[in-house]
């Protein structure tokens, strides 16, 4: 490739957003290309850097994707499912690797996103930093190591601005643990416990959510048995890092054949 990457990152506007832009910009092996808003925002027309309440940057906030992304190599998405599932779509039609750190989509939305990667690559994961995956990882060898006398936990906390619950990533380390215990999430998942429960289902696992502050992410994964517990812990401390990791997963994906990936695929750990 003659030229640096170009990157495009979808809702610029946001604390994400930013951060992605600022973490391509000050990367050398890439160049920001393109920054996308929503139709109707107020940054729409103006210069990124200036409307990050910096210099000038020479990128012109935008809100049509496909015009964006003809003239880039990779999509950073950290926005909202159906904005996700509409990027999806564009990029796919300019066959441009596209990341994607949004959380809480539907049955309805995944479908779509696969049909997608039969086009172009697409790296799809809950949370982009290198020590949640090998938390994921872990979490799979312990639940498959341990039998249902120990209970599964998962305990996230975010800030209170996170709109969906439980976490992309209390999901992913709920999804791995399942898959440790030979089933799938969906038929042991506990997600609501308000008043007369009962007792605990054996073989459930149970998620909790925490919102509160500018909490940037915690997660543990509890193996609770008969007089000892296993505790399994990830604390971010800054968003940064999902940043790096989100564009570590793009250039990883500049090789790749059109499918959908996840960042054990970019760090290796399958």
């Amino acid at each position: 490739m003659d030229e640096k990457p170009g990157i495009v990152i979808t809702g610029v506007s946001g604390r994400m957003g930013q951060m992605l832009a600022r973490t391509v910009l000050e990367s050398d092996r890439v160049r920001l290309s393109g920054a996308l808003e929503r139709p109707g925002h107020d940054w729409i027309g103006r210069d990124l850097g200036e409307a990050m309440g910096g210099a000038a940057l020479g990128v012109t906030v935008a809100d049509d994707p496909l015009e964006v992304f003809a003239h880039a190599h990779a999509v950073l998405d950290f926005t909202a499912p159906a904005a996700t599932v509409d990027f999806a779509a564009v990029a796919a039609q300019a066959r441009v690797v596209h990341v994607i750190g949004t959380t809480g989509f539907a049955e309805a939305d995944l479908a779509k996103i696969a049909a997608a990667a039969r086009h172009a690559v697409i790296v799809r994961a809950g949370n982009m930093s290198l020590g949640v995956n090998l938390l994921v990882k872990l979490t799979r060898m312990v639940a498959e190591a341990l039998d249902e006398e120990f209970d599964i936990e998962v305990v996230e906390a975010h800030h209170n601005r996170k709109v969906d619950a439980p976490s992309g990533t209390a999901l992913m380390l709920g999804q791995a643990a399942a898959e440790g215990r030979g089933t799938t999430l969906d038929k042991v998942s506990d997600r609501g416990r308000d008043g007369i429960t009962g007792a605990r289902k054996r073989g459930d696992i149970g998620f909790s959510a925490i919102r509160g502050g500018d909490i940037v992410g915690e997660h543990d994964v509890i193996f609770a048995g008969a007089g000892e517990r296993i505790v399994l812990r990830h604390v971010a401390s800054d968003r940064a890092l999902f940043a790096r990791g989100a564009l570590r997963a793009a250039l990883w994906g500049l090789d790749r054949k059109p499918g959908e990936y996840d960042m054990l695929d970019v760090l290796g750990l399958k």
